[in-house]
């Protein structure tokens, strides 16, 4: 599925290896443009000038070449507010509220009104997660608090969502973290989680995580030295996640064993 602008003009080449070398060109050549007028751009890259999208297309032709550089934040303002994945169930429960998102990326934003939370700047860090934000987006999504995910700065009932995509498995105690999130979350607002499946995922051959060990973990009956390293601590399909829901006594409102963006998770809607 395309995530971006660029992997919309991509998707028609059916050949890997030119498609990534044409995503490649275009990020290069809107790059070298900071340093370079609009008609040098041009001229230099006109093929790969005509393939980005008509309304980039408007906003470089409109912008007299002098004043090019200075006027380069609103074509990355366009490009880095740009919604890059969809999900009608994403829409259906969060549409016109004001929450939080824990652990996003610019390749998977679904358009929510949202303050940005992570752990660390992952734009100071050459990391897994920044190349990944760089090479399907050219940029890596701005972070507006710096907190861990399951240790929050919010006074409790205080957002009217919690949003998280592909991030619960990172938490070696996720009991904690979902304590956290519905500690926060308003009366009535919602906890909205997509969880990736492990018949989908690289994880497929691991063993599942039991809700008892999940347990054992909370209390402290089990520690493991690897608590603080991000990788996936857990392992789950749709079944075990609704079992520690029950077990917590949270309200499932909807589920859906494939979510319907990348369709390599299920998701989980709780309402307060």
């Amino acid at each position: 599925m395309p995530r971006n602008i660029i992997d919309k003009l991509a998707w028609w080449i059916p050949n890997k290896g030119k498609r990534e070398k044409f995503r490649y060109d275009i990020n290069k050549a809107v790059i070298n443009s900071l340093v370079n007028d609009q008609e040098e751009f041009i001229n230099k890259y006109p093929d790969l000038y005509n393939k980005i999208a008509k309304n980039i297309e408007e906003i470089l032709i409109s912008i007299p070449k002098k004043e090019f550089v200075e006027e380069y934040n609103k074509l990355f303002n366009y490009t880095r507010h740009f919604k890059t994945a969809n999900s009608e169930v994403v829409n259906k429960y969060l549409k016109g509220l004001k929450g939080i998102e824990i652990g996003g990326a610019a390749y998977a934003d679904y358009g929510i009104d949202a303050i940005k939370i992570d752990r660390i700047d992952i734009s100071k860090n050459n990391n897994y997660y920044s190349m990944e934000q760089k090479k399907y987006n050219g940029f890596i999504q701005d972070i507006d608090i710096i907190s861990n995910g399951d240790d929050l700065p919010f006074k409790d009932n205080t957002v009217d969502f919690v949003f998280t995509s592909h991030v619960l498995e990172h938490f070696f105690d996720p009991i904690k973290a979902l304590k956290e999130w519905y500690r926060v979350t308003k009366k009535d607002g919602y906890i909205f989680m997509i969880i990736p499946h492990k018949e989908r995922t690289f994880d497929k051959d691991r063993e599942r995580t039991t809700l008892q060990e999940l347990i054992d973990r909370h209390t402290g009956r089990i520690n493991d030295e690897n608590e603080n390293t991000d990788m996936h601590h857990s392992v789950w399909i749709t079944e075990d996640i609704l079992k520690l829901c029950k077990y917590l006594n949270y309200n499932v409102v909807e589920y859906h064993d494939v979510d319907d963006c990348r369709t390599d998770g299920f998701i989980i809607v709780i309402q307060k």
